[in-house]
Formats: C-alpha cells, sequence, structure tokens
C-alpha cells in the first residue's frame, strides 16, 4: 500500500522485470519505459504534471431555469395569433376600422391580402372563443414540438387558404379562423393517431380533441360567416403537414 512516497519500482510490460522508477529503458530487455526520466520534487516524489480531465459544461442558465432541465421556448407565434384574434374582434365591435374592409365576401378584386385579416376578424362571441381556445392549445403544443415557423405556416395555409377557397366557391361573406384552428389541431392529432391505429402507446387526450374538433368544424351551423369549405381545408391541411412532419421527424 502507497503511503505517499516514491514508488520502489515499476514492473516492465514487456518482460515483467521490477526496475526502477527512474529510468526510461528497462535494463533486461531495452524496453522503452517512458519518453523522459521524471522530475522529482523535494521530497524525492515524482511530481509531473496531469492533464485535468475534462469535465462537461453546461451553458449560463436562464431566468427561472432549473439545473439539468431543458428550457423551453414561449409560445410567441401562438401568443401572436391569438392576440390577433382578440384584436380583430374587437375591430369588428367598433368603428375604428370598417370590419368589412377586412373580410372576404365576394367582391374584393385585387384585394388579396383580405384573405390574410379575415382569419383573425369575429362577429360571433361564441365563435371567437372556441377558435382561439383551439389556437392558443394547439398552436402552443405544436410551437414546442415543431418551432414558431410550423405554426405560422400552419395557420395560415389553413385558415387564409380555406378562405380563399371558399370565397372562391361563393358569393357569402366568410371570416374567423376555423380553418387555421382545425389545422393546427389536427396537424398535432396526426403522430398520435397513427401509434393508435399501430396499437401502440400515445400520450395525447384524442378524446378531447375530437371533441373539440366536432365543435369547431359544425360552428357554420352557429354562425354563417364560418365556413364548411374553409373548415374543410384546415383539415386536409393539418392532416398532410402532420403525416409529412412525422415521416421528417420519425
Amino acid at each position: 500500500m502507497s503511503t505517499g512516497g516514491p514508488d520502489l519500482f515499476v514492473v516492465c510490460k514487456n518482460c515483467g522485470s521490477e526496475v526502477s522508477p527512474y529510468i526510461t529503458e528497462c535494463p533486461y530487455c531495452g524496453t522503452r519505459l517512458r519518453k523522459r526520466a521524471p522530475k522529482l520534487d523535494r521530497n524525492g516524489r515524482i511530481s509531473e504534471k496531469t492533464r485535468r480531465p475534462l469535465t462537461p459544461s453546461l451553458s449560463r442558465l436562464r431566468r427561472g431555469e432549473i439545473p439539468g432541465i431543458r428550457h423551453e421556448a414561449h409560445p410567441y407565434a401562438t401568443g401572436l395569433l391569438v392576440l390577433l384574434g382578440v384584436i380583430g374582434t374587437l375591430i369588428w365591435r367598433t368603428s375604428i376600422v370598417s370590419p368589412y374592409d377586412l373580410v372576404v365576401y365576394g367582391s374584393h378584386v385585387g384585394q388579396w391580402w383580405r384573405v390574410f385579416t379575415a382569419m383573425f376578424v369575429y362577429d360571433n362571441t361564441g365563435y371567437a372563443v372556441i377558435a382561439l381556445l383551439i389556437i392558443a392549445i394547439y398552436g402552443w403544443l405544436i410551437e414546442r414540438r415543431h418551432g414558431p415557423v410550423v405554426v405560422v405556416a400552419l395557420a395560415l395555409a389553413g385558415g387564409a387558404g380555406g378562405l380563399a377557397v371558399a370565397d372562391r366557391l361563393s358569393a357569402n361573406a366568410y371570416l374567423g379562423g376555423n380553418g387555421a384552428a382545425l389545422a393546427l389541431l389536427c396537424a398535432w392529432a396526426v403522430p398520435d393517431l397513427v401509434l393508435l391505429r399501430r396499437n401502440h402507446d400515445y400520450e395525447g387526450d384524442l378524446l378531447g380533441t375530437a371533441v373539440l374538433a366536432g365543435v369547431i368544424t359544425l360552428m357554420p351551423l352557429a354562425t354563417l360567416s364560418a365556413s364548411w369549405v374553409a373548415a374543410g381545408v384546415g383539415i386536409a391541411v393539418g392532416l398532410v403537414f402532420g403525416w409529412l412532419l412525422t415521416r421528417i421527424h420519425r
């Protein structure tokens, strides 16, 4: 057992002889034991510098972050979509801007931007609450999983795209984000639906999701401003996007 003093001998790996720890070559077989003779301290002990093992380092903790737990990004894109929906609802209730300048109703030739503003305008409080609630829930879930760009792309493709198709097929005035809500909801549900089809366990609440999907899909029965076509486009966009994302992140 070592008592803190210098080693009495070392063993040659080639011939197994016990030799002095202060030599560079084995005197019996000539095997190279070390590159140079060791340095000694005042007490006659070997005092060579040893390289410290690299220790893993973590980035500086963010405010409110717990060590060892990944920091989740804030759902800024989802919050912006909900905020614009609230502003659009308030605009309809006031006379600051004419709401009919923001919706699609078949007589806006050259005003293509209306399909984007119309998805944030609601003339029915119940319609607004349900649509914005679904956008908030599933937009946040999608943003945690795939980031803000995917959330915005889904909302615009399902919301503005659905209203654009509805406007081409009918001259009625359509508005609201039922297409955007269904696009986000369906895109989030696709991975769990794939697992369910394969008889695997899944983490999401598909029953609650189905209830919300049914409510927002049937919203045209409650208000004429919600479009069946926009709802169908939103479902199609969500399923296609969800399938592609599942394939990419498999």
